[in-house]
Parts: C-alpha cells; structure tokens; sequence
C-alpha cells in the first residue's frame, strides 16, 4: 500500500522554485515525530536534504540552507518542501520519508513514490 503520497515535482528553469507536497493519513501523520525529504540522482547515494520533527527544528543539508524550507501543515497532514532559487544541480528525484511510530516501542520507516525535479540551465 502507498502510505505517503507525493506531487509537485515538474519541469523549471534555474533560478524558479516548486514545492513539493507529501500528503499522508492523518494516522500515519499524527504519529510520525520525524518527516524528511530525500532526493536521489543516478549512480549517486540517496541523500538528506531536509528533515523536521513534529516539535522542534528543522535541518538542512548545506547545498540547499537557505533556498529550501520543509514545512509541516497538521490540518491537511501534508508535508511540504518549498524550493527557492533552483539549481541545475538540485536535479533528482525527490522522496518523502516518514519514522511512523504506530506504537510506542515500535517505528517503521515509510518511503513515497518520488517526484522528478528537473532544473534547467
């Protein structure tokens, strides 16, 4: 079953901005303390680009510190990704990933489909 559904990825040139969208249950939102974003390239390591907890505050890989923003919005249980200033470089695709806690003692690792960002130059 798909538990984290992504969209916003497209087509921009450089120097545009996308947000990305991650719409999940409000089970599986409620109950994930941690929320992120990954994107991946080919012949490259997936890699962080942004996490944010329920509480508390967020993180950034370096290469997107200040151009990106990860947002929670806890009424549509949607995670967001707003991307500022794009880069050819920042070209991937991109993954939501969840820590849903359905318990207190245990924690599943959730991925989305991915979306393709690409940025021209």
């Amino acid at each position: 079953q798909v538990h984290l559904v992504e969209s916003g990825g497209g087509l921009v040139q450089a120097g545009g901005s996308l947000r990305l969208s991650c719409a999940a249950s409000s089970s599986i939102f409620s109950r994930s303390p941690m929320m992120a974003w990954y994107r991946q390239v080919p012949g490259k390591e997936r890699e962080l680009v942004a996490h944010i907890p329920s509480f508390g505050i967020s993180g950034y890989e370096d290469s997107v510190k200040g151009r990106f923003t990860i947002s929670r919005d806890n009424v549509k249980n949607t995670v967001y990704l707003q991307m500022n200033r794009l880069k050819p470089e920042d070209s991937a695709v991109y993954y939501c990933w969840a820590d849903w806690c359905p318990s207190v003692d245990q924690c599943t690792t959730l991925w989305g489909q991915g979306t393709q960002v690409t940025v021209s130059s």
